[in-house]
């Protein structure tokens, strides 16, 4: 008889409804590392380049993220764990790479580009997927690569020419367009371990991932559009206010 597989995620069971805001991730390890981080934080504020809001926004939000229910709610819904992997990779990674001073990046914006949507598209395929709600060490691989691609990447936007940063961001934006528009519109729900726990939130399987690629496929998207718009104002506002100077 063939036994079925049950899902143990690193932030837990899927909870219910009733039972979600109980559901606090106080991993010690956990605790010690974000505490480490913040002490960082607190020393690089004594070099005058620090920019103490960002690093504050990242720190609340890797709380928000793996502490809170929050945390224990992505191991229910696949929306959830897009929702956090969008809140990982679009604010949490600029929000440290804008903390500290711009840097250059080795290999350039292209390249950083590109590994970070490679990144992106391997973890969500299913078997990667399953991987790391199967497996502590997978599930922090699957975060640390997200993040580490992701705050490179955003470390070579900083330092890149205008026109190549704002091709990243567009670059980026239809790559995650992409992912998002083929999760909603695939006919089959593909991620086994919110098989069982989508329908007490109401949703069936194929439902929680059809709202899962809306998320990507807009807002997550629109992030990146938004950003290379801030960028390409800013840009020709400066060039403005040179031609004037001239």
């Amino acid at each position: 008889m063939v036994q079925p597989i049950i899902w143990m995620p690193y932030c837990g069971p899927a909870p219910g409804p009733a039972e979600l805001w109980a559901q606090w991730n106080l991993d010690p390890l956990l605790i010690v590392f974000l505490l480490l981080a913040a002490a960082v934080g607190w020393r690089s504020s004594r070099q005058p380049r620090f920019q103490k809001p960002p690093f504050a926004i990242a720190m609340t939000l890797a709380f928000a993220l793996f502490v809170s229910p929050f945390c224990a709610l992505t191991s229910a819904l696949f929306l959830a764990r897009t929702v956090h992997h969008l809140a990982l990779t679009v604010v949490l990674a600029p929000m440290l790479a804008f903390a500290w001073p711009a840097r250059r990046m080795a290999g350039g914006v292209a390249i950083w580009t590109l590994l970070h949507a490679l990144t992106f598209w391997a973890w969500h395929a299913p078997a990667a997927y399953e991987a790391a709600l199967s497996s502590t060490a997978a599930y922090w691989l699957m975060q640390a690569s997200l993040l580490i691609s992701a705050l490179a990447m955003w470390c070579a936007i900083r330092s890149a020419s205008v026109p190549a940063a704002i091709g990243s961001l567009l670059a980026t934006m239809v790559q995650m367009g992409l992912l998002g528009a083929l999760l909603t519109f695939t006919g089959t729900a593909l991620y086994a371990p919110h098989y069982l726990a989508t329908t007490r939130w109401g949703l069936t399987p194929l439902e929680d991932q059809q709202l899962a690629g809306l998320t990507m496929w807009a807002p997550g998207a629109g992030l990146y559009l938004a950003a290379a718009l801030h960028l390409l104002s800013r840009w020709l506002l400066r060039e403005q206010r040179s031609a004037l100077a001239r």
